[in-house]
């Protein structure tokens, strides 16, 4: 097989190669960018984005189109919380449908875009404070590929998943991710996926066919946590306990806003930040979305 072609096999996770002794890890075979990638915090909400017409769909897929085309995705999403951390390994992840109900027509959906073992290794490897082990199991939940499969419908660009260790504490999950740099000059598209306010018990389902709807204490919180991250303060967005009852009442359970961590994790003093989705609805949930770079 030809230099060309192998590249082009590892970067379609078809080359089944299963280590880096073999040949060149999946990011040394491609050029560093003159520009890193952007980083994308998605407010992802009901998994019915993932399959209806809806401003914040149509807005993912506007977003793929305005960014450069990843080499490979990495999502952190808020549903795969696991003991240790976990980064997806296998060729083709399956789609899982961790939710229930919802029409068959959510459940009948499959996005078969590739992984890749190479690139699950080269993050592994990344990572020196903890060991990453490579997850033959799990597949792209319902945080990765409602919203992926709108950015990249073809399924064409390989996607892996990286755990999030609920045995772990915020700042452990932010200086974790700045480990993971590096992929942002290689092409890959890191993406947090969960929603920075985020409260089912609280929600008003009488509400939720509204255009906009928000309780005032979370557009309070909500504007707070974004002013946060304009200014760079990622120690008080860390500490988001200290924030007072507001964020509390936000982030009841931490697994749909550590993924903005991860974000602000790979950040660095020159990317620019900006927001889109940036709505409330049910009540007692945000759509608030971040572009970083």
């Amino acid at each position: 097989m030809e230099r060309k072609e192998f590249i082009k096999s590892i970067i379609m996770g078809t080359a089944g190669i299963t280590t880096l002794s073999a040949f060149e890890s999946f990011t040394d075979a491609l050029p560093a960018q003159e520009t890193l990638m952007p980083v994308l915090f998605i407010g992802h909400g009901s998994p019915m984005n993932g399959i209806l017409d809806t401003e914040f769909s149509r807005r993912w897929t506007k977003m793929a189109e305005e960014i450069p085309v990843p080499k490979a995705v990495l999502v952190i999403s808020a549903h795969w919380f696991t003991k240790g951390t976990k980064i997806t390994a296998m060729d083709f992840p399956k789609t899982i449908h961790d939710f229930g109900g919802f029409p068959q027509a959510l459940f009948d959906v499959k996005y078969p875009a590739p992984g890749n073992k190479l690139l699950a290794i080269e993050t592994s490897e990344l990572v020196k404070t903890t060991k990453v082990e490579l997850d033959h199991d799990w597949g792209l939940d319902h945080g990765t590929w409602t919203v992926i499969r709108h950015m990249y419908p073809k399924a064409n660009i390989p996607v892996l998943q990286l755990s999030i260790d609920y045995t772990k504490n915020a700042q452990y999950h932010y200086d974790l991710a700045k480990e993971i740099y590096a992929l942002r000059k290689k092409g890959v598209l890191i993406v947090g996926s969960g929603n920075i306010v985020h409260n089912l018990g609280l929600v008003a389902w009488d509400k939720l066919n509204e255009t906009e709807y928000g309780f005032d204490w979370a557009i309070q919180i909500n504007n707070k946590f974004k002013s946060l991250i304009k200014e760079g303060n990622d120690k008080a967005l860390i500490n988001y306990k200290d924030l007072g009852s507001e964020a509390l009442l936000a982030i009841p359970t931490p697994e749909h806003y550590l993924p903005l961590l991860y974000t602000l994790g790979v950040k660095n003093n020159k990317d620019e930040v900006s927001f889109f989705n940036d709505k409330a609805i049910g009540g007692s949930l945000t759509m608030t979305s971040v572009k970083i770079g």
